[in-house]
């Protein structure tokens, strides 16, 4: 891009956030220590077009601020979030004027005591930054956009499907956001070269709260509703277009679906995020799960008596990919409950519970050892799954594994045909390595805490079936006691009548 800007100098454009997608369902706590912050050089060095021989250097100066991320988990502890804050909010008052700010963003970061962590975020960045300067939000669509949010940015986008993703393959989630991210950033370079100020924003909410299992874009109808902004984005006077399903597994007003529509035509604006809003009410009833789903007793069942070796099930109701505590072994019960796993005339590989103390009796232990274990319920007993840990576990250690990345300490124990995974800490198994000397295409079945495998799994999966299990980020969410959300809502309400969808004009 060789467009000079119309001050005759680059502008000069920061970059920074917070990302987190938090479970307040989940009795798990999100500190400080689990961010990965990234400052300085680091930061600029993370894309391409930030990079010295970037396209977007030469007419543009990055500023890099601070940018933290960390695993999905329980909410983030107030303390957490005021250092981050603070240091984002302080860096860009120490670095002088700012003409933008590329604000990467999640939409469901959840904060103890506090509503609507990112508005408030983006409130005091705002205010930091003064008035005129642009800000552009990449957002994940498993978010939720508050009118309070979208009041306080300029410019917001969302992930879109690639192109080539089918139902077996998607891009992984860090491939995501750095292509939303890149959009964000050209939107607002673009915006600065026109000598354009802020543009309209068509917002609007839909009444409707379902968890991304059932709004894969993998799938239809999410693939093609989820495909529309960017045939939106051609239209003369757009800017932009986005689609969030919003998340599921908090209890704030804000969650649910939303639209915004980004242009200098208000009229237009508002026309498409009418008509995307409207589309995506009208689904409301078509979205399906990404595999057959069931309880878990009907899950085992039917990869027991299945041919298809290896057979996976997921655990999706403690998925600590989603913030699950990842610490309940209701799965693990329901494994062992069934006559010919208990037996040993079917395996299955079960990963990974979160259970310190029962790690560290394993390896006190050592291989080859018989152990009784308490299993679970680490960050319990909680309410709403007291009834579901722990789990006594009596069987042999069979591995060992120290200081895995993720997890920690890592220990696997059988009892009967089932070997239960448990570690140290929070760990969503992904890969084949992840397993590490545990092979599952040597088991009949493998579980795993998870919603949709990662492409590793799936590949090796011969079947799959989605098991409902409860958990922080149950799928069934009438289990959860949603008590704030704003009701009705589809599809804790499912009759409820039409809602109103014009959009407002921002």
């Amino acid at each position: 891009m060789s467009t000079p800007f119309p001050t005759g100098r680059r502008p000069r454009i920061g970059i920074g956030g917070m990302s987190v997608r938090s479970a307040t369902f989940s009795p798990h706590r999100t500190t400080y220590d689990d961010f990965r912050v990234t400052r300085g050089a680091e930061l600029l060095a993370r894309d391409a077009w930030t990079r010295p021989d970037g396209d977007l250097s030469g007419p543009v100066e990055w500023v890099p601020l601070v940018h933290a991320v960390a695993v999905p988990g329980g909410p983030v502890e107030p303390e957490a979030y005021r250092r981050l804050k603070g240091e984002l909010v302080d860096r860009i008052r120490q670095i002088g004027p700012l003409d933008g700010l590329v604000h990467e963003l999640h939409g469901a970061m959840g904060v103890v005591g506090l509503e609507d962590a990112e508005a408030d975020l983006t409130e005091a960045v705002r205010e930091a930054l003064g008035p005129r300067a642009l800000i552009s939000a990449a957002m994940d669509p498993h978010g939720n956009v508050s009118r309070r949010l979208a009041t306080a940015l300029d410019l917001v986008t969302a992930h879109r499907p690639a192109a080539h993703s089918n139902a077996a393959h998607r891009p992984a989630a860090g491939q995501d956001a750095a292509r939303t991210r890149e959009r964000a950033a050209r939107k607002l370079v673009e915006r600065l070269a026109a000598g354009k100020g802020r543009p309209h924003l068509a917002w609007v909410q839909v009444p409707v709260l379902l968890p991304g299992e059932r709004t894969s874009p993998r799938l239809e109808p999410a693939r093609s509703l989820y495909g529309r902004p960017a045939s939106i984005e051609e239209l003369d006077g757009i800017v932009d277009a986005a689609v969030w399903a919003g998340w599921p597994w908090a209890d704030e007003p804000r969650c649910k679906a939303a639209v915004v529509v980004t242009g200098d035509d208000p009229a237009l604006a508002v026309e498409q995020a009418r008509s995307l809003a409207t589309e995506y009410w009208d689904l409301r009833h078509d979205f399906v799960f990404a595999a057959p789903a069931g309880d878990a007793d009907e899950c085992v069942e039917a990869a027991v008596a299945s041919p298809a070796r290896p057979f996976l099930i997921s655990d999706t109701g403690d998925n600590p990919a989603a913030g699950g505590a990842g610490d309940l072994p209701y799965m693990l019960g329901r494994l062992l409950a069934h006559e010919d796993l208990a037996a040993g005339r079917v395996t299955a590989l079960h990963a990974g519970i979160t259970d310190p103390a029962a790690v560290a009796e394993c390896f006190a232990a050592g291989v080859g050892a018989g152990v009784r274990l308490s299993v679970g319920g680490t960050h319990g007993p909680y309410e709403p799954y007291e009834p579901y840990g722990p789990y006594e576990l009596a069987g042999e250690v069979v591995a060992l594994r120290e200081a895995d990345e993720v997890g920690g300490d890592v220990a696997a124990v059988r009892r009967g045909g089932v070997t239960a995974v448990l570690v140290s800490r929070r760990k969503p198994f992904r890969s084949r390595a992840d397993f590490g000397e545990l092979d599952p295409r040597g088991y009949d079945l493998v579980v795993v805490k998870a919603g949709c495998p990662a492409p590793e799994l799936s590949d090796l999966a011969a079947d799959w079936r989605l098991a409902l299990t409860p958990g922080a980020v149950d799928q069934n969410l009438r289990r959860l006691g949603h008590r704030r959300v704003e009701r009705p809502l589809f599809p804790l309400d499912p009759h409820m009548p039409a809602p109103d969808l014009t959009p407002e004009l921002l």
